[in-house]
Order: structure tokens, then sequence, then C-alpha cells
């Protein structure tokens, strides 16, 4: 998984591309973005497949903040982001979240 940061000098934003591997979700028909940033909605914000099997969205995110986040893999499958900035537990159970820093 990767994380790509690209700061814009127009705006106070950072575009942020988000990927999941095929190896993360290899037989994932659907992927969604969850986080802070779209208020955990588990279905606001659906990556794109690639025809390499990955899945990739980009998000404009107000720099000199913290977000955390979370993929859903179909329906009930939740994974972390390997390559996340940092990881902070969920305070619901003993797992933790991504947090990427802008």
């Amino acid at each position: 998984m990767s994380l790509e940061k690209r700061s814009l000098k127009s705006r106070p934003v950072t575009k942020v591309t988000f990927r999941l591997p095929r190896a993360a979700a290899p037989d994932a028909e659907k992927v969604f973005l969850v986080g802070d940033f779209n208020d955990w909605r588990t279905d606001a914000t659906p990556m794109t497949r690639l025809k390499n099997g990955e899945f990739k969205i980009c998000l404009d995110l107000e720099t000199g903040r913290e977000y955390r986040f979370r993929y859903l893999i179909g329906d009930d499958t939740w994974e972390n982001d390997w390559d996340a900035d940092k990881y902070v537990p969920t305070g619901v159970t003993a797992e933790e979240n991504s947090v990427v820093v802008v």
C-alpha cells in the first residue's frame, strides 16, 4: 500500500492518493476508503479498481491535519494501510486506525 502526497501552492490542500494493492484484496469487487474526512460513512468514498487489480482514490485534504482512516473491503473486512504515517487505537476494540499526516 502506498500514500502519495502532493501539496498545492495555490491553497492549503494536499492531494493524497490512497492505494490498496491487489495482494491486500485479491478477490474484492468493491473497496471503500473510510475515515475522518467522510465522517466514517462506509459507502461515501468508493475506490476505483484499476486493470492491475489495485484500488485507488485521490482526495484533497486540508493541510496541517491528521486523518484517521481504514479500508473497507467488500461489506465486512477492514484493513489498515501498511504504509500509514502512524497508527492509533480505535478506542472500540484492540484494533488500530491508520493515520495520514498532511
